[in-house]
């Protein structure tokens, strides 16, 4: 079993590679967006996202699904009306995240 500090160790890894892929800076402004607002839809995302870069609501879909699922960032949950997913960032990844985004 992983301690925690192995667990943030291994998230702080992969999140630096992930980084390290975006050309284009969509993922560094999707981090930006959970920083910034505490929870968020896909649609939301999309919203925001679709104002700066050509982004479809698939890949916004695809990118936040990483980002939960690979990456282990985001605590997930359904609106009380059962219709769609509401994204936030975990607390305990909020600094890690921040220095991340920040880093050129």
């Amino acid at each position: 079993m992983r301690s925690p500090a192995d667990v943030r160790a291994l998230i702080e890894d992969r999140l630096a590679r992930y980084l390290k892929k975006d050309r284009s800076g969509i993922r560094r402004a999707m981090l930006r967006l959970f920083i910034e607002v505490p929870e968020l839809t896909i649609g939301e995302i999309h919203e925001r996202l679709s104002s700066i870069f050509p982004i479809s609501l698939h890949s916004v879909a695809a990118t936040v699904g990483i980002i939960s699922t690979r990456l282990g960032l985001l605590h997930v949950r359904r609106n009380p009306e059962g219709t769609c997913c509401i994204y936030q960032l975990k607390g305990q990844y909020v600094d890690l995240v921040r220095r991340s985004v920040t880093v050129a």
